[in-house]
């Protein structure tokens, strides 16, 4: 028991000491000379939940989903409060479309071609850090490693 407490204290402290309140790995994509830091949703699980019962996101901070092949997609809000916009993106990692979403909205936005990712930011985030459709996400070399491996 000791030991199980004592390995929560060293998570804890070290997710404090790199800046972060919890233990989610973020890595950096970097689109139109701008950086985010994004979280992925790679697996049923952490797609589905996405960044539901979240009350806040940080300033270029996001969720990557990232998708076995590409197909027509389908986002909602259900339990999820914050004004998020999402871009659909291709298998060769260019925006397609971007849309906006209303917090808590069982209203479906779909996508209107096939994607294999897709990047939910705040709401309005793209447009002012210029990101439009047509624009290419680079990944940084964690992230890479992370999806190849």
């Amino acid at each position: 028991m000791k030991r199980l407490l004592y390995t929560g204290l060293l998570v804890a402290v070290s997710a404090l000491l790199t800046g972060c309140a919890d233990a989610t790995e973020r890595y950096v994509v970097t689109i139109a000379g701008e950086e985010l830091l994004v979280e992925i949703a790679d697996t049923p699980e952490t797609r589905q939940r996405g960044l539901m019962h979240r009350t806040e996101l940080e300033e270029r901070h996001g969720m990557l989903f990232v998708f076995e092949e590409s197909a027509m997609r389908t986002f909602w809000m259900r339990d999820t409060p914050l004004p998020l916009s999402i871009a659909y993106i291709d298998e060769r990692w260019v925006i397609r479309e971007i849309h906006d979403m209303e917090p808590l909205s069982l209203e479906p936005v779909p996508s209107r071609e096939p994607a294999r990712y897709a990047l939910e930011v705040n709401r309005d985030a793209f447009s002012r850090l210029g990101i439009r459709p047509g624009h290419r996400l680079i990944l940084s070399e964690e992230l890479r490693s992370r999806l190849d491996g």
